[in-house]
């Protein structure tokens, strides 16, 4: 079982650099970071962690801008957001920014995307809980055709984009053409495994409950979709270790799982690391 970590890294926080190097020196495999732009004060939407909403949601740092930090000091950990809000994004910049952070990191980048929680901050960026998913999905077609055509156009009824050039193009090869793994965060459900089945890699079960009563519910929809199943990367995420459910994971066919770390200084950031330490495989 490879080991990754998540970790909200802040302003106030251990720093990507040290963290990346401490990390990857330790024998992870993956480091993943959330995104927030920001947090609305109104709090109209329930926190689904519980409010108050904890200080780290409303001063995390551009997971891009730090991932891109982290792997320029790092040669082996593979690097993604856990996950990326593309309903509050532009998809053509998002596609430019994780196209040059896969190119110039030797192609270990890993996209996690999410419909997103808090309905305030969707919607201070044009968006809407009706439409949320609709508008990932297609955010998601058209960066992929950006990615793996040389010429690419893409035309639904949220994103509308002409046929245009676009490098660089990612180094990792997905289904056959230029891309990165996309892997989409969620509770389990028909919509969710609908558009993973459509469009994405894998599925991010967030805490990592109910995944196996949920596995043939994934399976189906991919074979519904013309899709083989074992294509389907499931990466439980934001867990805490505990040999036993390791152990269950693999009895899944899951081969990786994401550890949660503290957004805490750097002392309290590497005794959480190292009481992790026990887990990780030896090479």
């Amino acid at each position: 079982m490879q080991l990754g970590v998540t970790i909200f890294l802040t302003d106030q926080s251990i720093h990507p650099v040290e963290l990346a190097r401490e990390v990857e020196g330790r024998g992870f495999t993956s480091l993943w970071l959330p995104e927030h732009t920001h947090i609305p004060t109104s709090r109209r939407t329930p926190a689904p962690m519980g409010d108050p909403i904890a200080e780290e949601y409303k001063r995390c740092l551009d997971p891009f801008v730090a991932l891109a930090m982290a792997a320029a000091v790092t040669t082996t950990l593979r690097v993604g957001t856990g996950i990326a809000l593309l309903a509050e994004r532009d998809p053509i910049v998002t596609a430019k920014e994780v196209a040059s952070l896969d190119h110039c990191s030797g192609g270990r980048v890993s996209l996690g995307i999410g419909y997103g929680w808090n309905i305030e901050e969707l919607e201070n960026h044009g968006g809407s809980k009706k439409t949320r998913r609709a508008v990932v999905r297609e955010r998601v077609l058209a960066m992929q055709a950006l990615w793996g055509e040389e010429a690419a156009s893409f035309h639904g009824e949220h994103v509308q984009m002409e046929e245009a050039w676009a490098w660089p193009k990612p180094i990792q090869q997905i289904r056959g053409r230029r891309g990165v793994p996309v892997l989409v965060g969620g509770a389990p459900g028909p919509v969710l495994f609908e558009h993973i089945a459509e469009f994405a890699d894998g599925w991010i079960p967030v805490g990592g409950a109910g995944v196996a009563a949920a596995m043939a519910d994934l399976h189906v929809a991919a074979e519904k979709a013309g899709r083989d199943p074992s294509e389907l990367t499931v990466i439980p995420f934001g867990t805490l270790p505990d040999q036993g459910k390791l152990d269950h994971y693999e009895t899944l066919g899951i081969t990786e799982t994401v550890l949660r770390l503290p957004s805490a200084s750097r002392d309290q950031v590497l005794r959480t690391l190292d009481s992790f330490a026990p887990f990780v495989p030896q090479p």
